[in-house]
């Protein structure tokens, strides 16, 4: 049975919490605490460590998630959450362009550290206001049609939405595992 470690990642107010508690089978581990700082004005509890779920695919296959907390503050945990890691998914809210440097700054913080798969999740696409998928791309400098990675839109609030998210993900590791034998 293989087992799989993928990481949720990206600014506070994404939607990870909610992409792992959509998806998961078993209840949801998190270390959400009262917020403190600039993120009290968006909501009233954050990621301190991680959240953690499960999920068994049909294949038997497990995957193990776990969702890194957005504040830089953190970002200690984000160097112990990617150990291992077998890809990730950065999820970023297209309708909130304020929040787009951070997911770069999340994105370069993760790539000058591992060589991995990961897939750019855009939520709150149905928002007034939110960015287009090429608009997003550019803004997180990734600029390289040829080396882009695969951008899915995601509603984090539901399952079928974030199991999509998480096959795009599967096909993405694949694909690149076969590329990289051949």
């Amino acid at each position: 049975m293989d087992k799989l470690k993928i990481v949720i990642a990206g600014p506070v107010g994404a939607g990870k919490t909610s992409f792992i508690n959509a998806i998961s089978e078993v209840e949801v581990v998190d270390t959400d605490r009262r917020a403190t700082d600039e993120t009290a004005l968006r909501k009233q509890r954050t990621t301190v460590a991680f959240d953690y779920g499960k999920l068994t695919v049909s294949s038997g296959q497990i995957l193990y998630l776990y969702g890194a907390p957005g504040q830089f503050r953190f970002d200690f945990m984000w160097d112990i959450l990617i150990k291992g890691v077998a890809g990730y998914v950065l999820l970023v809210d297209a309708n909130r362009p304020q929040d787009f440097y951070k997911a770069r700054q999340i994105l370069n913080f993760i790539k000058e550290r591992i060589n991995t798969p990961m897939i750019l999740g855009l939520t709150h696409m149905d928002c007034e206001g939110a960015w287009e998928a090429e608009e997003m791309a550019l803004a997180l400098g990734l600029i390289d049609k040829e080396a882009r990675p695969p951008i899915v839109t995601v509603n984090a609030l539901e399952a079928k939405s974030v199991a999509r998210c998480l096959i795009a993900l599967l096909e993405h590791l694949i694909e690149k595992t076969v590329l990289n034998k051949g």
